[in-house]
């Protein structure tokens, strides 16, 4: 309209000038012309507005109270009206138009179903691509199926970290329980490690994000991650779109793989709330732990997220030419565990460690080393044993009080071997101490055996002489430079002979 009423003062303006925006728009040259004069006479460019019911920030708080049921809201408005006198009432038609209109989805969903409803409607960013190992997200997820643990029902969880570029899952932990630090320390150095069955995917990732787990956050996994100048980058709590890749992967392994195992609890119910009979009995731990294992294995080589354009994890892997960055096995092993954070002192009793004994077969002859020790969290029947000096691994050692018949067994022959070995010392050196004489037949004095003869002598002197004796020379002494620095003073040659190596003199090359 603008551009009309400019072409009408200057005189421009044609038929063909309305026929055109006519034509454009989608109207009769006859509404553009009643636009013209509405523009001309009122100075409105756009069309009328309608005198519609509009749900105020009152309505909106009311209708909150209701959990956003707009009929409940329409009963209070009508019997209010009624109360006041019959003062007149939108009908419900026109009260859902306005609510739909002037009240957002996602706050209607909200009020309903809480936060999580309400973040459904939201719209969020996508992070930039990456590079694989560049950040790696990490979560715990209860599986929706129930497995036999040692002959009772129960849900294990998982611990799996995932590469956020390739969507590769580097590693992963089940436990049959609240997941803790052990299974972070245990899936961490699964997902770290590339060594054997756990290749070829892993080595150090740049950073984790996590999200405010109490379990990430232990000092026992920001030392493990610590100790290879990972940092853990923690997200604010109750915002799962921050780690949008990890989640993405809990959603995808429950409706993938969940779904079809038997005991699956999200299963629909029949009448009453029944489960279906299946006749199948549930899986034992390890059992589920092998077909996780499989799974897993199936997403990272054969699976084709829809974010990597139709390849799969393995080839969105391969085809990232960024260096991957692998830690020591020993460090590995070592910064995976807690560090209990003492130096201890291997005793006859093994070594002492919250007021029960550790020991093992390696601590035979080993009483009185200065040791320190690391562990899995939770399991107290085994300590890793390290050398307090050096950081060196030494073994493993269990409680004493539960050693099993073979680890009994396995220390006696240990005992016995170190016995053997200094038996078989001492006798040697004894051997080598005694002197032995020959046997004489005649009163002639006694012959040592094993001395050198008169002959042997004189070729062994002989074979020396022919020998180069810088050879044999001590490494302290260098031999002279063929041309001596001028700043040294010959020796001169009518003197008498210098002293030998017995006299307390200097030597005869002496600088200026």
């Amino acid at each position: 309209m603008r551009r009309l009423l400019a072409l009408e003062s200057r005189g421009e303006l044609t038929v063909g000038h309305r026929r055109m925006v006519a034509d454009t728009l989608g109207v009769s040259e006859r509404t553009v012309r009643r636009w013209l004069v509405a523009a001309r006479e009122d100075g409105r460019l756009e069309r009328a507005g309608r005198c519609r019911f509009q749900v105020t920030p009152e309505l909106t708080r009311r209708l909150a109270f209701h959990r956003g049921s707009v009929a409940s809201l329409h009963r209070e408005l009508t019997a209010e009206a009624a109360a006041a006198g019959g003062e007149a009432v939108p009908s419900l038609a026109t009260l859902y138009r306005a609510a739909a209109r002037d009240v957002s989805a996602g706050l209607r969903a909200g009020m309903r179903g809480g936060e999580a409803a309400r973040r459904d409607h939201d719209v969020f960013l996508q992070r930039p691509a990456a590079r694989r190992n560049e950040v790696w997200e990490a979560d715990h997820v209860q599986v929706k199926v129930e497995v036999d643990i040692d002959g009772r029902p129960g849900r294990p969880w998982v611990t799996w970290f995932i590469d956020c570029a390739t969507r590769v899952i580097c590693g992963f932990a089940v436990t049959a329980q609240v997941p803790s630090r052990e299974s972070v320390l245990v899936a961490l150095r699964d997902a770290i490690s590339r060594e054997g069955e756990h290749g070829p995917f892993g080595g150090l990732p740049g950073a984790v994000r996590v999200d405010r787990g109490r379990d990430f956050l232990s000092r026992a996994v920001g030392e493990a991650l610590g100790a290879f100048a990972v940092p853990v980058v923690d997200l604010p709590g109750y915002s799962p779109h921050l780690k949008g890749t990890v989640e993405a992967l809990n959603k995808a392994a429950k409706q993938m793989f969940f779904a079809q195992l038997p005991g699956y609890t999200a299963a629909p119910r029949l009448k009453g709330g029944r489960k279906p009979a299946t006749g199948q009995r549930l899986l034992p731990l390890e059992a589920f732990v092998e077909l996780l294992g499989q799974w897993v294995v199936w997403w990272n080589t054969e699976h084709r997220p829809r974010s990597l354009a139709g390849r799969t994890p393995q080839a969105a892997w391969e085809e990232d030419l960024t260096p991957i960055e692998d830690a020591e096995p020993r460090a590995l092993h070592m910064f995976t565990l807690e560090d209990d954070g003492r130096v201890r002192t291997l005793t006859g009793k093994g070594v002492r460690w919250r007021n029960r004994h550790y020991v093992d077969a390696w601590m035979t002859g080993q009483a009185g080393r200065k040791v320190r020790l690391r562990y899995m969290p939770h399991h107290e029947h085994e300590i890793e044993v390290y050398d307090a000096a050096t950081g060196r691994h030494l073994g493993s050692a269990y409680l004493s009080n539960r050693a099993s018949p073979e680890q009994i067994r396995e220390m006696k022959r240990a005992r016995a071997r170190e016995a053997d070995r200094l038996k078989r010392l001492l006798q040697a050196a004894e051997k080598d101490r005694a002197t032995r004489y020959a046997a004489a037949t005649r009163g002639t004095p006694a012959e040592v055996l094993g001395t050198v003869t008169a002959l042997q002598a004189e070729a062994h002197l002989r074979a020396a002489a022919a020998a180069d004796l810088t050879e044999v020379a001590l490494p302290g002494y260098l031999p002279l430079p063929a041309q001596l620095p001028a700043s040294w003073t010959a020796p001169d040659t009518n003197q008498p002979a210098a002293p030998g190596p017995e006299d307390d003199d200097e030597s005869t090359l002496t600088p200026r």
